[in-house]
């Protein structure tokens, strides 16, 4: 085995989880083949990680489930786990609340482990079969992801997925990002080209309503202080799948760093770790992470897009290649 690749344990299910080091464009990367985790991030001449990660692998079993890692084959909530395809409805694992449907279901890409295709010094290329049923969805899905450090201070996702019957199909990268190594992004500021957002119930699920962003506490159509507000909530960017584009940027006053995010989806998830337990989560360089210590910022298709006709289409069919770049930009 090359020294860019170590063993990094094992998943609950036994199978071998390995560490893969990245390095390219000012930054270096540790990914794990358990969820595709971006596990650690650092750029040259900085003293501290970029995103929140855990030194060891048994965190991310529990209490740092999703940190880092390549959610799907559904990102987000489907309501109630149900969904009607082409006439017929489904029923997948109910693992938010008890109600809904989360990230793919309690096992999800976030929870399996990926095969190394491909790996060089700034790139890497896993692979995943999901079988037909698996979590109750539709279709074997056959996924790929390269996760890359292809130059200028990008952090790199190009996401490809197949199908041998129609299903949902939406993938996100669910890293926590920390600019400054504060406590927490309180401080850090939001620039999102979104005129609009999803309002949510109190279970977090669409209400199928788009509401505009202007006068509200949404609008980060210039750049504004995070603050603690509680966001858990899809900016609406488009209305179909574009061309890569610059939809948002985060920076750090403190630190004077920014990281400019890239992406061909229609919606950007960002929370702002609100419900990280304030007893703290284990960390990396024995940091301890409490309630809103990294922000997320997911690309992906509009949460419980499959349950409204109106959201953009979140359905794979055969023949069709679903293709989801995103970039994460650092200055």
């Amino acid at each position: 085995m090359n020294n860019q690749i170590e063993d990094f344990g094992q998943s609950p299910d036994g199978k071998a989880v390995q560490r893969v080091a990245l390095s390219g464009g000012g930054l270096t990367a540790h990914i794990l083949t358990y969820g595709a985790t971006v596990q650690d991030l650092r750029i040259d001449g900085v003293d501290h990680p970029l995103v929140l990660g855990a030194p060891t692998l048994e965190p991310y079993f529990g209490p740092l489930i999703y940190f880092g890692a390549l959610v799907g084959r559904f990102a987000n909530r489907i309501a109630q786990g149900r969904f009607t395809l082409d006439g017929v409805t489904y029923q997948v694992p109910t693992n938010w609340r008890g109600r809904h449907a989360l990230h793919g279901g309690p096992v999800g890409t976030g929870q399996k482990v990926w095969q190394i295709a491909a790996a060089s010094r700034e790139s890497l290329r896993l692979e995943l079969v999901l079988p037909d049923g698996d979590m109750g969805f539709p279709g074997t899905l056959r996924v790929s992801a390269a996760i890359s450090l292809p130059g200028d201070g990008a952090l790199a996702f190009d996401i490809r997925a197949e199908t041998d019957a129609p299903t949902p199909c939406s993938f996100a990268h669910h890293g926590f990002f920390n600019l400054d190594a504060s406590p927490d992004i309180s401080g850090h500021e939001l620039e999102i080209k979104a005129e609009s957002y999803l309002p949510v119930d109190g279970d977090l699920i669409p209400t199928g309503a788009l509401a505009p962003v202007a006068g509200t506490g949404f609008d980060f159509r210039t750049p504004r202080q995070i603050g603690k507000r509680g966001l858990d909530h899809n900016f609406c960017l488009s209305d179909h799948r574009e061309s890569i584009r610059p939809v948002a940027t985060l920076r750090s006053p403190q630190s004077g760093r920014s990281m400019r995010i890239e992406t061909t989806e229609p919606g950007l998830q960002v929370y702002d770790g609100a419900n990280i337990p304030p007893e703290g989560l284990p960390g990396l360089d024995g940091r301890r992470y409490g309630p809103c210590a990294g922000i997320a910022l997911e690309t992906q298709s509009w949460p419980d897009a499959p349950n409204h006709p109106g959201f953009p289409a979140a359905i794979l069919r055969p023949g069709e290649t679903y293709r989801h770049q995103a970039r994460y930009v650092f200055r």
